[in-house]
């Protein structure tokens, strides 16, 4: 197992270790921990491209000591023409999964590094765009090793995005999977990332760079207009906010599922978790059973905040989350419906010297998106709209400038002794899962940083193509613990020891006194880069 590191002047985790380290040469230059997260978000684009891009979505929360904490709304929009009629025109009952149909959302990462320069800014921030992007830019033009997880998703969803506009030409060698450890350039992408830092991050949606971008979605047939760009912007808005007996937890609020990771950790609270040993036949089973609890409220609730009909800080109140509490059963499993399903995403975290802390998220939900790829500009596009419903009454139906629902959301927390503590994964249902296992493991029950990450985990529910619903479960888990949950009713399967499917996790922990401390996933490519 491997041990926490440590480090006394900032820290950055990610899971790919070039974008860790894209993140600490930042900090080593003077950066403050935003100015890190662009770079490393810019990076991660390039290294890591069957999990997220430029063509996606991302969610921040970020602190400042003595200030309120913040977040960031960078997530696209059905565009003005998308929507039931739309769909239905085409003889469609569903929106598709993959290609240009399923494109129909406007991209918001680059609207999120956006308004985190704006806010970086306040922080006396001064790092040129050039040189946040630069590693980016350098690993897209000369190359970067292919990751096993990057050949292997490639691989397993070949032949549903072999014949998706643009996919083979910028993601297969000779029609197949680039073979792990060779060099995979991507020139357009690289020329693209060029134009953002001559031009401005504003060029995506109001610039050359855009009207190249909606000639190249029109061409292929998505319903993202010029005018969908132009009309795009993330924002700046507040945080769900749980009071845990620990300190504060924060999380992004919808369209995202953030409420949902609080609500997990918020009952655990309530049943006073820490009476019972740290990775026990309890402890596993109460967190499965707080997770279907909120899993419950959000497919109740949750979805674009212009149409909830409940303030999502009313779920994270004592009375509203007492009849929840009230129904766990610590001898029963409690029956489990189905799940949101798979999306794959990237989480990073970067706490600066000056206490600055910044969790980030960045997807393009399915791997490799809608699988459509802009032939001018080499983006992936995202598929996140697919997940709209075409049924009106659902809680999730589609209607032009909607926000889809995210199971995107990145966790910070202060603790009362002073600690600052940044935290995420990425895995569509696992991520609220593994959000209360590492914070759990660490804060209730006081392991070391990298042991909640890399201890075993879980996942109820569906996540990277699996069709089951079942409890999965990692094989290091004891023989007796994974014949007691079956004991008290839960459907499980066991996975592999280290496997990709519970996410990839990290976390860093600032102390009182200044010293960090970092964890990464043994399941990524990731490190933690400290200094």
């Amino acid at each position: 197992m491997q041990n926490t590191t440590y480090a006394t002047r900032g820290m950055a985790v990610a899971p790919h270790s070039l974008a860790a380290q894209a993140a600490q040469s930042v900090l080593q230059d003077g950066g403050n921990a935003l100015e890190a997260m662009v770079a490393a978000a810019a990076a991660i684009a390039v290294v890591y491209p069957h999990m997220n891009g430029i063509g996606g979505d991302s969610f921040w929360v970020m602190s400042e000591p003595g200030q309120p904490v913040l977040a960031i709304e960078a997530c696209g929009v059905a565009g003005v023409g998308v929507s039931t009629d739309f769909y239905a025109e085409r003889n469609l009952a569903a929106i598709p999964v993959r290609g240009p149909l399923a494109a129909n959302t406007t991209a918001g990462t680059i609207g999120g590094w956006q308004q985190a320069l704006e806010v970086s800014a306040r922080w006396g921030g001064t790092l040129p765009l050039a040189r946040l992007l630069g590693d980016a830019i350098h690993y897209a033009e000369d190359g970067i090793p292919v990751t096993p997880s990057q050949h292997a998703s490639t691989s397993a969803k070949h032949a549903e995005l072999v014949a998706q506009p643009g996919f083979s030409d910028t993601f297969l060698v000779n029609g197949k999977a680039p073979l792990a450890g060779t060099r995979f350039k991507q020139p357009r992408m690289a020329a693209t990332l060029r134009t953002l830092a001559q031009d401005g991050l504003d060029s995506f949606y109001r610039g050359d760079l855009a009207k190249k971008i909606a000639a190249d979605l029109a061409a292929v047939g998505s319903p993202i207009t010029l005018q969908d760009l132009n009309a795009y912007r993330a924002r700046t808005v507040a945080p769900v906010h749980l009071k845990h007996s620990l300190g504060d937890v924060y999380n992004s609020a919808p369209p995202t599922q953030g409420v949902v990771s609080l609500i997990i950790i918020g009952i655990l609270d309530r049943l006073n978790l820490g009476q019972y040993e740290a990775d026990s036949l309890e402890y596993v089973h109460l967190v499965v059973e707080a997770t279907k609890q909120a899993f419950a409220i959000r497919d109740q609730y949750v979805t674009d905040p212009a149409y909830m009909t409940i303030d999502p800080q009313q779920c994270l109140t004592d009375e509203f989350l007492a009849p929840y509490v009230a129904a766990i059963r610590v001898d029963k499993a409690l029956p489990w419906g189905q799940g949101k399903g798979p999306g794959d995403t990237i989480w990073m975290g970067v706490i600066d010297g000056e206490g600055r802390a910044v969790s980030f998220i960045q997807s393009i939900y399915h791997e490799f998106g809608s699988g459509v790829v802009l032939e001018k500009t080499g983006i992936n596009w995202q598929n996140r709209g697919c997940s709209f419903s075409l049924d009106p009454h659902h809680l999730n139906a589609l209607l032009p400038g909607k926000k889809p629902f995210h199971t995107l959301n990145p966790a910070l927390a202060h603790f009362s002794d002073g600690r600052t503590m940044v935290y995420g994964t990425m895995g569509g249902d696992g991520q609220p899962q593994t959000q209360a296992a590492v914070f759990t493991r660490y804060a209730v029950f006081g392991q070391g940083v990298q042991q909640a990450v890399t201890a075993p985990r879980w996942l109820l529910g569906r996540t990277w193509g699996q069709s089951s619903d079942s409890l999965k479960v990692e094989n290091r888990f004891s023989p007796e613990i994974i014949a007691g949950l079956q004991a008290l009713g839960h459907e499980v399967d066991v996975i592999a020891a280290f496997d990709e499917m519970v996410g990839h996790a990290g976390a860093i922990v600032r102390n009182a006194d200044g010293m960090f401390e970092g964890g990464f996933d043994p399941r990524s490519n990731g490190i933690v880069a400290g200094f």
